[in-house]
């Protein structure tokens, strides 16, 4: 929000909102969209201490606390590290390291058991030194030497960051060095010594998403003010961004004008050359293999009599896609069942991850002479998830996160065609799983899609409607959920005896690009029917019923969540709506919402709004309907998901009559909490109030 607009009255800033909108009334809470104003935080703290003073009573409040703070601070816990050169770095949180460290070991000391670790950057000691609430937000590093990196530092957790040039060697901040101030900028390496810089500016440099429009190239020793102009994008398109892609031969670097969030202009910068790619628009950079450019269409494509399905992953020359009409060559295809989920690149092997029902595969492929593929399975566990890390162009081997419901993480080491994968690292478990089991069900949603979801629950449950019971939810943007250990779930809820159940709805990515199509735009009701289908599946089962049925999301899921409940309210008896989009009218007004429109629609536009009236939450209150107590929660400094989306649903769901609940996080951005303390004490409300509302003892 501008300062202009922060000093407009309440009662201004809604007749613009209305004349704006024509018929549409005005909306008096609008004054809770000034996230720093006085009155907006008075309301706030206000809200704040009466949930603690309703939660923290409860018996169960403590302990909820101190087994999250204890979980989070686990000495024992994974340290995943980032391989760059010949270091693995990490960065680690606990009761001494509030704010964190950043650290680094060699290979050989991160094996052993007592591992002995060397400090890089000492986030509390500069948050004091300071006096700034520093949060680290990345390292991106010029490779491979990996000495000299711009360091993200966040302001309470935003996505808008300090960047500043630090060397590695010296293990200190470069003076007279590359540094950027607070905006939501984005910087890649050139070379060592010119950034690739997009950041605000000044006027028109943003687009009215508030990401850059602009690509400067910027020498070590001048000031910013002298980088020279690549490009420049229009004001309505989302960002333009910078990338640099290596394989064990060459680097070549690309920038791109993202148009939506789904559609992209690509241009190779060949020496001092932009030159257009011809991909399509909705295609998917994936990596740069042996001079070959890889990425997934979104859609089907059509060359010459040849057709590459919707999901598949194709590559070809630069200088061949420098073409007006390039040929491109086929990786791999999806199947019915399975979809490729990431690409990843080593010295010698193309690593593809896959989804195949939601149960992760990994398939290795190598070039041969003749021009084909050699392909080969990693085995490593099944019914996992299986992430890839730690594959770079200088690296024969690379890392796999092997997680699961149930069993506690580990981190396996694959060198291909050297020896079997290997364990390097795993921890103990934190919770008692001996008694639990997960299955994987499938609920038929309204037009007859069958939809996947995992029950976590005691293998000696019994079917009598009574168990306290989690659905977690997303379905949105193409993001995968997939299984995972939550050493906090386990410790939290099904110790205790909860059910914890994870739904694959569509607009996620489980089944690829056309998963996540079914439900974009003027197809939204279905990712809510899809969950509602779940939620009534649990219920017919009679696992649950709905007094003990609760539902969680967050951002997009807070939506999922904020959405159901309005139109579903007697399915649920516990709401935890966290980070929330909810008023759908607004929402491309505020903070990133413009670049969520090939998602959601565009509410401007008066068709697509008399669509996405009928399911934004902030559009469906009811005063006559009796609805679950909701817990909404959200963050001061969220500069993505605007914090007036919460507030004002809670205004104006209390205005009606309706009892909720509201917490708001004065920092923590758009993950609720920087901090392993913050995120204990959300973890303990959330928790105590999933166990009140669900008769959870």
């Amino acid at each position: 929000m501008t300062n202009k607009t922060k000093c407009l009255s309440a009662a201004a800033l809604a007749m613009t909102v209305a004349t704006a909108h024509g018929a549409e009334q005005a909306d008096p809470f609008l004054w809770l969209e000034d996230v720093e104003g006085k009155e907006a935080l008075e309301w706030v703290k206000k809200h704040n201490s009466k949930t603690d003073a309703y939660l923290e009573k409860k018996s169960q409040y403590d302990a909820f606390y101190e087994d999250s703070l204890a979980v989070l601070n686990a000495q024992d816990r994974l340290a995943y590290p980032t391989r760059r050169g010949s270091f693995y770095y990490n960065f680690w949180q606990d009761n001494t390291h509030v704010k964190g460290i950043y650290r680094r070991i060699s290979a050989q000391s991160y094996a052993q058991k007592a591992p002995e670790w060397e400090t890089v950057i000492d986030i509390d000691a500069l948050a004091q030194q300071e006096q700034k609430d520093w949060v680290l937000k990345g390292v991106d590093c010029y490779a491979p030497d990996y000495q000299r990196c711009m360091v993200a530092l966040s302001l309470g957790g935003a996505d808008a960051t300090v960047k500043r040039e630090f060397d590695m060697l010296d293990k200190a901040f470069v003076h007279d060095g590359f540094t950027l101030p607070e905006a939501k900028s984005g910087t890649t390496w050139l070379d060592r010594d010119h950034l690739l810089v997009a950041t605000d500016f000044g006027p028109d440099s943003l687009t009215d998403s508030g990401y850059p429009r602009t690509i400067k190239q910027w020498q070590r020793g001048t000031p910013l003010s002298e980088a020279t102009t690549l490009y420049q994008g229009a004001t309505d398109s989302v960002s333009v961004s910078a990338m640099t892609l290596r394989d064990s031969h060459s680097r070549v670097t690309l920038i791109a004008e993202g148009m939506t969030f789904y559609s992209q202009k690509l241009f190779w910068l060949n020496a001092d050359d932009l030159v257009p790619l011809a991909l399509p628009a909705d295609s998917e950079v994936m990596g740069y293999f042996e001079g070959q450019l890889f990425f997934q269409l979104k859609s089907d494509y059509r060359q010459g009599e040849r057709t590459f399905p919707q999901g598949s992953v194709v590559y070809a020359s630069m200088t061949e896609l420098a073409k007006p009409t390039p040929a491109y060559q086929l990786l791999v295809k999806p199947t019915a069942s399975a979809n490729i989920e990431a690409l990843d690149v080593t010295a010698e092997y193309l690593v593809v991850s896959w989804l195949n029902d939601v149960t992760s595969q990994i398939q290795l492929f190598r070039p041969q002479d003749t021009g084909q593929w050699h392909t080969q399975t990693v085995a490593i566990e099944d019914n996992a998830t299986l992430s890839v890390f730690n594959a770079t162009p200088e690296h024969h081997d690379f890392f796999v996160d092997v997680a699961s419901f149930l069993i506690p993480p580990s981190i396996y080491q694959v060198t291909p065609g050297r020896q079997d994968p290997r364990v390097i690292k795993s921890t103990k478990a934190k919770f008692n799983a001996d008694d639990l089991q997960v299955t994987q069900q499938f609920a038929t949603s309204k037009d007859g899609t069958a939809i996947p979801y995992f029950i976590v629950a005691k293998k000696s449950l019994d079917l009598d409607q009574s168990h306290p019971t989690l659905l977690y939810g997303y379905g949105g943007f193409e993001v995968s959920l997939t299984p995972h250990y939550s050493a906090v779930t386990g410790k939290n809820w099904l110790e205790k005896g909860g059910v914890y159940v994870l739904a694959n709805i569509r607009g996620g990515g489980e089944y690829g690009p056309a998963w996540h199509q079914a439900a974009l735009k003027d197809q939204r009701h279905k990712a809510y029917e899809d969950f509602e289908a779940v939620a009534e599946a649990l219920i017919a089962s009679k696992i649950t019923s709905p007094a003990h049925l609760g539902i969680q999301g967050g951002s997009n899921g807070g939506l999922l969540v904020g959405a159901t409940a309005m139109r579903r309210p007697e399915l649920y008896n516990a709401v935890v709506c966290q980070v929330p989009l909810l008023d759908m009218r607004r929402f491309n007004q505020l903070l990133a919402g413009a670049s969520w429109m090939a998602e959601y629609g565009n509410p401007d536009n008066n068709d697509d709004w008399e669509y996405i009236r009928t399911y934004s939450p902030y559009h469906n209150i009811e005063a006559e309907t009796a609805y679950p107590r909701i817990f909404f929660t959200t963050s001061t400094r969220d500069d993505r998901v605007h914090p007036g989306h919460a507030r004002k649903m809670v205004a104006k769901m209390q205005e009606m009559g309706h009892d909720v609940l509201y917490f708001e996080n004065m920092e923590g951005g758009h993950a609720g909490a920087s901090n392993n303390t913050t995120r204990a004490k959300m973890l303990a409300r959330t928790y105590t109030y999933l166990a009140d509302q669900l008769g959870m003892e």
